[in-house]
């Protein structure tokens, strides 16, 4: 079982996300990345000499399938990157987390329309003004909002999609049994009743000051826009949006008076390039330029496309998930034509990829 692998992996001192999805990406299995011989695993980039031996003395302590019984005890509700479930666009981010906890009852959800909301705990009163505006106009629109339940502008965000009954995720830096700060105890409850926790941490795990620039990574990884409401210098939700921009998100950020303290942020990242936020019809339409998926799939016929994207869609079938290279082998063409074909048609859901650039035909 994959899972037990994944989890048995995170258990080896000295082997982050950054470094588990290169071991994935080289074996396609962490069952087989286990079981690999010495030379094989030091064919990874940053697996050396001291590396190894860390993990041949996990291997020689940690026994998978008997650490996921005792571990799913306590944290029944995770998400590896071979399930499924786990978020493709947060396994694009160069460090996706490996274990992703959950809780509640959002288990599926666009994730091309998918943005992040994130501010300033001190938010003004025309931070929350239009953070309740912009929320309110994109969860009528079906757009998923993920925050990070902090005071401010989060909770804010949160309070407004549910309010007219929108998808939401709260991305937290404890464990998802844990809430933090208690006063959002009945948003808490409101989030995971209709929406979803997520968190890289298992249960039962305290606040640390230093898990919240980690949290920020994840926020921008779920997310296709990041949108900055209110945010001071220096502030998390810049750290987030920093995030989303060497992820090729869109970044967008509110604009605000000079003299206000909460808007230095949001103006340093309007003079880095960032997107400003005009108005709720402007942003509207300029998000409208993202893939719509809520149209129903293979809405064109297949007769219609062009001859590599249909050669692409006969060489997937609607079997197990292919590899790139296998689907390259099949239609004989160039790799970079055959990925834009394969990007399109997953934009018109006419396929599903899967984490180690796989695919299925929907």
């Amino acid at each position: 079982m994959e899972k037990a692998y994944w989890l048995a992996w995170s258990q080896v001192r000295g082997v982050g996300p950054v470094l588990m999805k290169r071991i994935y990406q080289v074996f396609g299995s962490m069952t087989e990345a286990w079981q690999a011989s010495s030379s094989d695993l030091q064919e990874v980039e940053g697996i050396g000499g001291q590396t190894l031996e860390t993990i041949r003395q996990a291997q020689r302590e940690v026994e998978p399938l008997s650490l996921l019984a005792i571990h799913e005890h306590t944290n029944l509700n995770f998400w590896t990157p071979s399930d499924r479930e786990y978020p493709q666009l947060l396994w694009e981010i160069p460090d996706p987390p490996p274990l992703l906890y959950y809780q509640g009852s959002l288990t599926n959800w666009n994730e091309r329309n998918t943005i992040a909301i994130v501010g300033t705990r001190r938010a003004t009163p025309y931070g929350r003004r239009w953070t309740k505006k912009i929320v309110t106009a994109l969860a009528e629109r079906g757009f998923t909002i993920i925050s990070g339940m902090a005071d401010g502008i989060d909770g804010e965000a949160h309070k407004a999609c549910l309010d007219i009954g929108g998808q939401t995720v709260a991305v937290v830096g404890t464990g998802v049994d844990r809430i933090y700060p208690y006063k959002h105890k009945s948003l808490y409850d409101q989030i995971v009743a209709s929406g979803l926790v997520v968190s890289e941490y298992p249960q039962g795990t305290p606040p640390d000051k230093t898990h919240f620039p980690a949290r920020n990574r994840i926020i921008a990884g779920l997310s296709r826009v990041t949108l900055v409401m209110e945010a001071p210098l220096p502030s998390g939700a810049l750290i987030t949006a920093y995030q989303a921009n060497e992820y090729g998100r869109d970044v967008y950020a509110l604009p605000n008076s000079l003299e206000v303290n909460e808007a230095k942020g949001c103006l340093k990242l309007l003079g880095k390039g960032a997107q400003a936020i005009l108005g709720v019809d402007e942003l509207l339409e300029a998000l409208g330029m993202l893939p719509n998926l809520d149209a129903p799939k293979n809405a064109i016929a297949v007769s219609e496309l062009p001859d590599l994207q249909q050669n692409v869609l006969q060489a997937i079938g609607y079997g197990e998930p292919v590899g790139l290279d296998w689907i390259v082998e099949q239609v004989k063409a160039p790799s970079g034509e055959v990925m834009g074909a394969l990007t399109y048609l997953e934009i018109m859901g006419a396929i599903a990829s899967y984490p180690g650039m796989r695919y299925q035909r929907c």
